[in-house]
């Protein structure tokens, strides 16, 4: 199947719709919504990933900055400004994402897990935007049609 170009660089806005952990399993679930839609998907995470970002959605302080903490403020630091994040590739399942910054003028796009841009999406109130292209989603959302109830 071919996709067209527009369908490979148009963004959906979406948001973190559910977190399922399961603690018996290595495989977490993190959902995301078409924002004002109805269209989700999943993304599986691990264990560790899924604790972060329930910390992060139930507003739990740590005594000391997690990893995500610091790179928003070091972005901050060095007078850049986190924009968005985009899940923008999928291969094998397995799904990309980057971190857009802007500084002094420029765009800057930094390669990320979805569940690390996530966080960082999370350290800011409101969250920061959270884009998916169209591709990605028409795609996940057919493999959930076939897969098996």
């Amino acid at each position: 199947m071919t996709r067209n170009d527009n369908e490979k660089t148009m963004t959906i806005l979406m948001e973190l719709s559910r977190l399922i952990i399961c603690e018996m399993s290595q495989h977490q679930v993190v959902f995301l919504r078409e924002k004002n839609g109805v269209r989700e998907f999943p993304i599986i995470i691990g264990l560790f990933e899924a604790t972060i970002l329930d910390r992060k959605i139930r507003k739990i302080a740590s005594a000391r900055p997690l990893t995500h903490d610091l790179f928003c403020q070091t972005v901050q630091l060095l007078n850049g400004k986190i924009e968005n994040i985009q899940i923008n590739q999928v291969e094998r399942q397995t799904y990309f994402a980057q971190i857009q910054i802007k500084q002094d003028g420029k765009t800057i796009l930094i390669d990320s897990r979805p569940s690390d841009a996530l966080a960082i999406s999370l350290c800011f109130n409101p969250p920061l935007p959270i884009f998916v292209t169209q591709e990605i989603l028409n795609d996940a959302i057919q493999r959930q049609q076939h897969q098996p109830n």
